[in-house]
């Protein structure tokens, strides 16, 4: 019985999944935003959260269903407006959480941290389902290392994905504990207060250029 996939054809596949992995974008800087904003527990909470998310794309593109949206442009655009509208409320909410008082926060020790890492998570799986960009991906760049002959596709597929979302991650959560030192070298009030304005205005940002995607052309 021939292996699902072959080692050189994995070997390539592992290898550019990687260097995509590495690249910088949206899930890169959505992650670092969060981190800059609320710490390394939501930041790596957020990139597990994306995880999650990615894995929702990988099993409706081995069921088809990410084919379907990316064939219709009715799909594509309310998905697409869904995922602008949320980033872009994510960041004014950080935005204006940043300029109130942190005292509470402080008072409420471990226990703010940990709300803030389960609303992170949460947040990051719904970032990361409502793009329609991850869909693209997954559907353009899987298909090129499956092969029919080997067995199911959908098999294939989810094999190839699961490996891509793990790298994914992997990178995000390398991200996320570099962000946290930056964000630990801006100990006064004032810079943290920047940092936090920066990451709400960068996930308004991420929601624009969300809103601006185009579906790819078949």
């Amino acid at each position: 019985m021939n292996p699902v996939v072959e080692p050189a054809a994995f070997a390539l596949f592992l290898s550019m999944a990687l260097v995509l992995a590495l690249t910088p974008g949206p899930g890169i800087f959505y992650v670092a935003a969060r981190t800059l904003a609320g710490g390394r527990a939501e930041g790596v909470a957020s990139s597990l959260g994306t995880g999650l998310g990615g894995l929702v794309h990988v099993l409706a593109g081995a069921l088809g269903v990410s084919a379907l949206v990316m064939a219709s442009s009715e799909l594509f655009t309310v998905l697409k407006y869904l995922g602008a509208i949320y980033l872009a409320w994510l960041g004014v909410r950080t935005w204006r959480s940043a300029v109130q008082p942190t005292a509470l926060a402080a008072t409420n020790g471990l226990a703010s941290q940990a709300l803030g890492a389960r609303r992170a998570f949460r947040e990051g799986v719904w970032v990361e389902a409502l793009n329609p960009k991850t869909a693209a991906f997954f559907l353009a760049f899987i298909p090129q290392f499956v092969r029919p002959e080997a067995g199911s596709v959908s098999l294939q597929f989810i094999v190839l994905g699961l490996v891509s979302v793990a790298l994914n991650t992997g990178v995000n959560v390398l991200v996320a504990l570099a962000a946290e030192r930056v964000r630990r070298a801006s100990t006064r009030p004032r810079h943290l207060l920047r940092l936090r304005q920066a990451s709400g205005g960068a996930m308004v940002a991420l929601g624009i250029g969300l809103l601006l995607a185009k579906r790819p052309n078949h």
